[in-house]
């Protein structure tokens, strides 16, 4: 799990140009895979798990229906493939079966870049409270390692995993070739640092606890690296996310007035917000009256949609928005740079997979909705703790989703994936969550002055009387 875990880190931050390395994610998933399977010989993990696993058969199953064949009669009826079978007519080539995508090869890819998400997804169901805990401690420092690398690219002006990210510029990307997804990275750990520190903090003698340590360097490091980042999505949301952080790490510490060790190192984050606001405001206000580039986006954005009308009910095929928005790109926006996404992720969804794609979201919005309050409205335990923690991070994703395309990177991916499978457990035993194996009911006993804790398995049972 570990080697899968660094591999997604190291290998899966980009969206395009990176059919090697993806290769490399996808078949350090096949291992946790096979894992994860053996979770599932109990049809008890089916009930328990039901709707999101439901979710995760149709995400998977859209981009195998788009890719199968389709007989003549069949896809050139459909809308939006006139053009095509113009060309066929024209050429004098016969028209033969066909996908219902416009890009098939591309739609498989799609389908094998599932592979690593739901690979962790289903791992993390089946695994024990301990495990999850170790998956949450990989994500952080994952986090913490691509901020390091993230800060020696800006300062030296190398490093970079992707050659051709930001060329010229001394931007922080850290593992990813878009300094917008570091950003993403940073509120997706954020509130998991902070769950670090509280729960050790709850559990007593915080400071020899490493995890204490990961948690409180690295939310002072998220925030100075989400200021030098420079990205507008991730700047905008860094406040809600923080906001969100600190009510989960009060409903951790009880709802009660923290004591002296989190009072020490909230000050201290506090300090440094206002640090990093004096120092980093210039630069912050001067990328926001960078107007130009979402001025852009706001016309692509009507193009998109227009095409996106063509190609209903069923869309033009999961992988296929650089094709389709180069045949109808207009020519006065044309330039050396190009759109290869929408910026706007549910608005690339509606132009790829249609009606069928716009249920999917509106399910899994419901889902979250349900296993969200949940998390909000439960007590303080460690469980619990990081479902807040997960809730908070999936909303930072799908929020930044609306204007970016952080899930088309394998990484963020794996760790949407993640989220969802912690937030899972939300609403659910958290007895038998934490303890799969046989509960016991222990009561206590007294012997003199000292009281022991006894299993009832484990007193002497009383001699039977003889009739």
């Amino acid at each position: 799990m570990v080697f899968f875990v660094v591999a997604a880190f190291l290998f899966g931050g980009a969206s395009q140009l990176n059919q090697l390395r993806l290769m490399v994610v996808e078949l350090a998933a096949l291992p946790v895979l096979v894992l994860a399977a053996g979770h599932y010989t109990d049809s008890a993990i089916f009930k328990r798990h039901g709707f999101l696993l439901g979710l995760l058969a149709a995400t998977l199953a859209l981009p195998l229906i788009q890719s199968a064949p389709l007989p003549p009669g069949l896809w050139s009826g459909l809308p939006g493939r006139e053009p095509m079978v113009q060309a066929l007519t024209v050429s004098g080539t016969p028209q033969g079966w066909t996908a219902l995508s416009m890009t098939p090869e591309l739609t498989w890819r799609a389908f094998l870049a599932l592979i690593p998400p739901t690979a962790i997804l289903l791992f993390t169901l089946g695994a024990d409270g301990r495990r999850r805990d170790g998956l949450v401690t990989l994500l952080v420092l994952g986090a913490l390692a691509s901020l390091g690398l993230g800060f020696v690219q800006m300062i030296e002006g190398s490093g970079r995993l992707y050659l051709w990210s930001h060329e010229g510029m001394r931007t922080m990307a850290g593992f990813f070739s878009n300094r917008n997804h570091l950003a993403t990275l940073c509120l997706v750990a954020l509130p998991f640092a902070a769950t670090l520190i509280t729960t050790a903090v709850r559990r007593g003698e915080p400071f020899q606890r490493p995890r204490f340590w990961l948690g409180v360097v690295f939310v002072p490091l998220g925030l100075i690296g989400l200021a030098a980042i420079q990205s507008r999505a991730g700047i905008a949301l860094a406040l809600p996310v923080l906001a969100a952080t600190l009510l989960g790490a009060w409903i951790a510490d009880g709802r009660r007035r923290p004591n002296r060790t989190v009072t020490i190192v909230a000050a201290v984050i506090g300090l440094l917000v206002v640090v990093i606001a004096v120092i980093a405001a210039p630069p912050i206000i001067a990328r926001f009256s960078e107007a130009g580039s979402y001025d852009a986006r706001l016309l692509a954005w009507g193009v998109v949609s227009e095409a996106a009308r063509t190609y209903l009910p069923l869309g033009s095929g999961i992988g296929s928005f650089d094709a389709i928005y180069r045949s109808v790109e207009p020519l006065a926006t044309l330039d050396p740079l190009y759109f290869n996404h929408a910026h706007n992720e549910f608005l690339e969804m509606w132009l790829e997979t249609g009606w069928p794609g716009a249920a999917l979201l509106i399910a899994f919005l419901v889902w979250f909705g349900r296993r969200s309050v949940q998390a909000w409205r439960a007590p303080a335990n460690d469980s619990r703790d990081l479902q807040r923690a997960a809730s908070i991070a999936v909303l930072a994703m799908v929020l930044h989703s609306g204007v970016d395309y952080p899930l088309r990177t394998e990484t963020m991916a794996v760790l949407f994936a993640l989220c969802c499978a912690l937030l899972e457990f939300a609403g659910q035993d958290v007895a038998a969550d934490e303890n799969p194996g046989r509960k016991r009911r222990r009561i206590r006993v007294r012997t003199g002055r000292t009281r022991r804790p006894v299993s009832l398995e484990d007193r002497p049972r009383p001699a039977r009387l003889g009739t």
